[in-house]
């Protein structure tokens, strides 16, 4: 049996654990703010998919990671004995005009050869419960979108590892590889490691209302994601800033935003705030997933970026990496690798 520490217990770091524990590693993982305290602790938890336009090895990996979610999802529940609020819900949006109606009608097209049939989007009228306003009247639907509730998702996780005998701690020793899963400061440390910009922080901030539409597909509308989550609580997100002085504190743009969603969907008007949320999310250079060797210290790996689409993508970048860590077999995809580090 191997030993093998994650530095960090976000949904990165949680992630790998899981894959590792369920393939019979001994695992720990070292968070002293606990689990959740970074940019993971969020609110938000939209797994969604890019356009069906313009493919790119980025969009087959982001595909295939969402394909995965279900029951990778339905894994840790089995094992935890907790919910993640996982649900391939689907999302809405609306569409402002005649440009935007071709532009989507041509993306229903791409998606069907696409998505390889897993999934589906499609044009129609903004008639249905949930949908958003829409000046044009229609909405792009697809079937591909997913949610979980990020907190939820989180201690399920950590529960899944403890029942494996993985343990989740503030404080520890480390033993066997060290993967390194730190977030926005990880990406600072990396940066000064190897002399050259790999990634910033990038302050967010969201909120959640005691607005129960549990079934109800989400909503992306530029600049606004609003989420209905398992528990009966909406999640409206997320900010995107470069400047901030703190960044685990809300203000009036998080007040904007709500403004915002109360526009696109007036029924929610009126909701009780439950929370409100800001927090400094990893964007690393290449604005995917960052996995890769620590270069001049062996033993020692990178699981890092992700920015809006780590809880997405960390199913499948857990697994490329601990085949790394654990079999010392390399499938890293080339865009995911530090720069100059492509194999």
């Amino acid at each position: 049996m191997s030993d093998l520490t994650i530095l960090g217990a976000g949904i990165f770091g949680l992630s790998c654990a899981w894959a590792a524990a369920r393939r019979g590693a001994r695992v720990q993982v070292i968070d002293r703010g606990g689990p959740g305290a970074g940019a993971s602790g969020g609110l938000v938890g939209a797994l969604a998919p890019h356009a069906p336009e313009g493919w790119a090895p980025a969009k087959a990996l982001q595909l295939e990671a969402l394909l995965l979610a279900p029951d990778w999802w339905a894994g840790v529940t089995s094992a935890a004995g907790l919910p993640t609020g996982y649900a391939r819900t689907g999302r809405v949006q609306p569409l402002k005009d005649a440009r935007a109606l071709d532009q989507a009608q041509a993306r229903a097209m791409g998606a069907q050869i696409l998505w390889q049939g897993q999934a589906t989007w499609q044009v129609r009228p903004a008639d249905r419960p949930g949908d958003p306003v829409s000046p044009s009247g229609m909405v792009a639907a697809d079937t591909l979108t997913a949610r979980l509730h990020p907190r939820m998702a989180l201690a399920a996780l950590v529960a899944a590892i403890r029942t494996s005998g993985g343990k989740v701690e503030r404080t520890g020793t480390l033993k066997g590889p060290v993967i390194h899963a730190t977030g926005a400061a990880g990406l600072r440390e990396l940066s000064a490691a190897v002399g050259q910009p790999v990634g910033r922080g990038e302050k967010g901030q969201a909120l959640s209302l005691a607005f129960d539409a549990r079934d109800w597909p989400q909503i992306y509308a530029p600049g606004l994601h609003v989420v209905f989550h398992a528990d009966g609580s909406t999640a409206i997100g997320s900010t995107s800033e470069r400047d901030y002085d703190r960044p685990d504190t809300t203000d009036a743009q998080l007040d904007a935003l709500h403004a915002r969603a109360l526009e696109v969907l007036p029924a929610l008007k009126g909701a009780p705030v439950l929370a409100r949320w800001a927090g400094e999310r990893p964007r690393a250079a290449s604005r995917t997933v960052l996995l890769d060797v620590w270069p001049g210290r062996p033993g020692h790996f990178i699981a890092n970026g992700g920015f809006k689409t780590g809880f997405a993508m960390a199913p499948l970048a857990a697994g490329v990496l601990v085949d790394l860590v654990l079999d010392g077999r390399d499938r890293i995809p080339d865009d995911w690798r530090l720069p100059g580090m492509a194999g």
